[in-house]
């Protein structure tokens, strides 16, 4: 009798630890976290994300793909900066502007041929006065010719994971196989603010060039308007509409708005103004857990320890509604393909999720292992297939 009791509550064990455990942080019972209720933006698109983590705080339409004008340059000027960051090129190196690049339409800088402009001027002048002639010339400077930088754009973009974007120009005049969504222009958006000397330009709201004779003005009026506000790039065509990738740094917080298709110049002000300040009221920043800190274990049969502890890859930061940091949790949930012993310290187990109460989900990050954990002998592996199959029978009946 006492074997035969052993050999079921050995199961009944095996039955509750069987599979995942969910780990849950800073849960509060008795109160639901909601999120705040979201604007109404009048544009046919729009995106609000965390500019650290990427981290979505509203969206609408946000994966439409539309025509997105001279945002388009926020690719050109990426590009530019990378050439720079690995040495390819200097912001101080000599472009002389070609024929084709100074018979650019629309907005610009009136560059002649042969006229001799360095990379910082150039630059200058696509993100302060979104000078199309401008940044023809950087693509060409930089990749011989516009096809082959816009080759480079487009590659770039399906690195970044842009899955919604096809550029055909590097300026962004109107093209049926030029578009991007909101959510790609916030992605490409995130990278080119990594850039100091981008935000300086952006920020500036008359600027120089040609040794200081030519002034440049900015087409971006939120940073006039908005506090905080430092950029980001503006687009217009009667295809696109007004359209604006905004960003603004408070309390140590920066976000990126993007509105595509607004009305006019002021209403996309406005409705980026309006995209910001939701941001800005309604979250603020909560360190939720720390990298390598613990956020579930998942159950590995063949592992000499089963439960094997799945910790943050990275510190679990996000932004959540104010004061709600005691009703916000963190859920581990496990990866869907089956595991097998034996683990690598850093293999990826699931993902950790930060959620309210309500269930909605903020932003996750990977959960991987805590440490190696070798394979089970033989002998052990089989008496646990006996206990499963004990716990299974049981769970029959």
């Amino acid at each position: 009798m006492y074997k035969r009791a052993r050999l079921v509550a050995l199961a009944l064990t095996a039955l509750v630890t069987t599979g995942s455990i969910c780990m849950t942080l800073g849960v509060s019972p008795a109160v639901g976290a909601m999120m705040p209720p979201p604007p109404t933006i009048a544009a046919k698109s729009a995106k609000l994300v965390d500019a650290s983590t990427g981290q979505v705080l509203y969206a609408s339409n946000s994966e439409e793909r539309m025509a997105p004008a001279s945002i388009t340059k926020i690719m050109t000027m990426l590009l530019v900066m990378e050439q720079v960051r690995d040495g390819r090129i200097s912001l101080d190196d000599v472009v002389a502007v070609s024929t084709e690049a100074s018979l650019m339409g629309g907005s610009q800088v009136y560059l002649k041929e042969g006229e001799r402009v360095p990379v910082r001027d150039l630059m200058a002048a696509t993100a302060i006065r979104s000078a199309n002639d401008a940044s023809f010339a950087l693509a060409e400077y930089v990749a011989g010719t516009a096809d082959d930088f816009v080759t480079m754009m487009n590659r770039r973009a399906v690195e970044l994971g842009m899955e919604n974007t096809h550029f055909t120009n590097p300026e962004g005049l109107d093209d049926p196989d030029h578009y991007t969504t909101a959510s790609d222009i916030a992605i490409m958006s995130r990278e080119l603010i990594q850039y100091p000397e981008v935000l300086e330009w952006t920020s500036t709201w008359i600027g120089k060039m040609r040794d200081g004779t030519y002034d440049l003005f900015n087409t971006n009026r939120l940073i006039k308007e908005y506090d905080g506000a430092d950029g980001l790039k503006t687009g217009h065509t009667d295809k696109a509409g007004y359209c604006l990738a905004g960003t603004a740094e408070r309390g140590g917080v920066r976000l990126i708005a993007v509105v595509m298709g607004t009305a006019g110049e002021k209403e996309r002000v406005a409705e980026t103004g309006k995209l910001l300040d939701y941001g800005f009221r309604n979250f603020e920043r909560a360190t939720l857990a720390e990298a390598g800190a613990k956020v579930g274990t998942l159950r590995v049969q063949t592992a000499v320890r089963p439960d094997v502890v799945a910790v943050a890859a990275e510190d679990v930061i996000a932004l959540i509604p104010r004061g709600t940091a005691a009703e916000v949790r963190v859920e581990f949930e496990p990866i869907e393909e089956e595991i097998t012993a034996p683990v690598k310290k850093g293999q990826t187990l699931g993902r950790a999720r930060v959620r309210t109460v309500a269930g909605e989900e903020l932003r996750s990050v990977s959960a991987v292992a805590e440490s190696d954990v070798p394979r089970a002998n033989v002998l052990v592996r089989a008496w646990r297939s006996i206990v499963g199959f004990f716990a299974r029978l049981l769970g029959r009946k």
